[in-house]
């Protein structure tokens, strides 16, 4: 396991204290956490889960008809 230094001012050592232990997680746990949070690729279950849960969501198409259509955008 990879080891990281971070160098963090007084004010933001102070709030993830404290958010480490409202969470019940130590400190490089509750870091590990928000970096794993910020760098996923993939919805979270409690969001996929809700695939189809909105039956009456209407389509792109349905949501599009009647608009002009979009300006032509750069190569990205």
């Amino acid at each position: 396991m990879g080891q990281v230094t971070l160098y963090l001012d007084d004010e933001t050592e102070t709030k993830m204290r404290e958010a480490a232990k409202s969470a019940g997680l130590s400190q490089s746990r509750w870091v590990m956490n928000l970096i794993r949070e910020r760098t996923a690729t993939e919805w979270p279950a409690s969001v996929a889960g809700l695939m189809g849960a909105w039956a009456d969501l209407p389509t792109v198409e349905e949501i599009r008809k009647g608009m002009p259509e979009d300006v032509a955008r750069e190569p990205i």
